[in-house]
């Protein structure tokens, strides 16, 4: 069962690795490394993680002047798993090589749409898909084409099938699951359980977190690149593109359009018609039930879902994707990069390393930001029973290390949070009621927190 008993929740400000002072582009450092660490992986009817074996994050980055190129399995440190709506594939090894660009381009041409399979690479080596599921709406037979269990599409598709809506019973709490075993993400890889909506009860039957837990007063972590080499980041980031005005949702300008019937598409082209609008096909059911609304103020994103704006890692500016959800931290279309690059497409899968590179071998050290570390610690409920859950705020990029001690000071019990997830567990059942210490550290930064067990 999922471990509710009590919940820390510790917003630990952001640490950065340091990297060697020639070893400063983004696109080289913000990739998360494992050598050693393996994944696991839940199965319907069975709430204990099973290892598979497999290498989390990425093993190897490595780079020349122009190219970047990152070696991963594309498996998570987070479990994965169940996908409840009969998908029989699990997370398998992808044994990737992905070649990203140093230097992206600006599309200066006809924007090239987003596809089907990889569209860009969480910094944990997963997979980003786009918001399709490869079905859509036959307009000839009136029935869905495309995908398992239906007849293939022919021809233009004027009605896209949306995945982040239709396929939400597969999701697992991280909200990805595999396609042949290429596990992936359409959307912002937060735990459901941590939205302010819970749109998926996942979570409560097979614990699992996700890449980064959303904190809504810190720019959200760099997450990944798209296949056209920008970065991307999650929900939160700096109101004006000049890097001021405090943190703030980052909004998407596409809104779902008034119509009662699908019969043109937003741009006023007549289609062969959709199925109607019902609580069987409700709006959001296709990309083409969505219109592009131009942004008036500097927070809402473009049609690619993304800005030209300051970041953390990027002081001078650079355009960057921004995986979007709304008010409910609900996922929020197009989810992640738009259903076209900004940018000239230019990362692949490859098979070997043609050119004299430099491995990336990251710092073990690591920089307290701001100089100060925050906390915001809730505990729910208080005294706890059977366990204690520590849920990082934010992105984990070096081991935290959990503690339980006794009044005396000794270490009763430890857990660790692993790079690439946000939550560790301490199991308290066998443990005397009475007061206890939850001692949270990464680095040498340390916080301490009174915790009360009682059965």
């Amino acid at each position: 069962m999922m471990k509710t008993n009590i919940l820390v929740l510790l917003a630990l400000s952001g640490w950065v690795s340091n990297a060697n002072a020639q070893e400063t582009d983004p696109v080289i450092t913000s990739w998360l490394q494992n050598n050693t660490q393996t994944g696991s992986y839940y199965t319907t009817g069975n709430s204990t993680a099973a290892s598979n074996g497999l290498l989390v994050n990425c093993q190897s980055v490595k780079y020349s002047n122009s190219w970047v190129y990152v070696s991963t399995k594309g498996i998570p440190s987070y479990p994965t798993g169940p996908f409840q709506d009969g998908n029989p594939s699990q997370a398998t090894d992808q044994n990737g090589i992905f070649k990203f660009p140093r230097v992206p381009q600006k599309n200066t041409g006809t924007p090239v749409a987003t596809n089907m399979g990889n569209i860009g690479i969480f910094i944990n080596g997963v997979a980003l898909f786009d918001f399709q599921d490869g079905v859509a709406w036959n307009t000839a037979t009136s029935s869905w084409c495309g995908g398992p269990g239906n007849p293939p599409c022919s021809g233009t598709k004027y009605w896209t099938r949306d995945a982040v809506v239709f396929e939400r019973k597969g999701f697992d709490c991280a909200k990805g699951h595999p396609a042949q075993g290429n596990y992936h993400h359409h959307q912002n890889p937060s735990a459901f359980k941590l939205d302010k909506q819970v749109l998926s009860t996942i979570c409560n039957l097979y614990d699992a977190d996700g890449l980064y837990a959303i904190d809504s007063t810190k720019h959200s972590p760099l997450i990944g690149f798209a296949y056209d080499g920008y970065p991307i980041y999650g929900a939160m980031g700096y109101k004006n593109t000049d890097g001021t005005g405090g943190i703030v949702r980052m909004k998407s300008s596409f809104s779902l359009r008034n119509i009662t019937a699908r019969t043109h598409h937003a741009d006023g082209t007549d289609v062969p018609d959709g199925p109607a609008i019902s609580s069987t096909y409700p709006l959001g059911t296709f990309k083409e039930d969505y219109e592009f609304i131009t942004p008036t103020s500097s927070d809402y994103l473009d049609e690619h879902n993304g800005r030209f704006c300051v970041t953390p890692e990027y002081p001078n500016g650079t355009y960057a994707y921004f995986a979007t959800v709304d008010v409910n931290w609900n996922s929020a279309f197009p989810y992640v990069v738009g259903t076209t690059y900004y940018g000239v497409k230019q990362a692949a899968k490859v098979t070997a390393i043609s050119e004299t590179v430099t491995t990336y071998s990251p710092s073990a050290g690591v920089n307290l930001e701001g100089g100060k570390m925050q906390f915001a610690v809730q505990i729910v409920p208080n005294p706890a029973a059977d366990f204690i859950a520590v849920q990082y705020l934010g992105l984990v990029k070096t081991t935290v290390t959990i503690s339980l001690l006794d009044v005396q000071g000794r270490i009763v019990k430890s857990s660790k949070v692993e790079p690439g997830s946000t939550i560790g567990y301490i199991e308290t059942q066998e443990l005397y009621d009475g007061n206890y210490i939850i001692k949270v550290q990464q680095g040498d930064q340390i916080q301490s927190q009174v915790v009360l067990i009682h059965h």
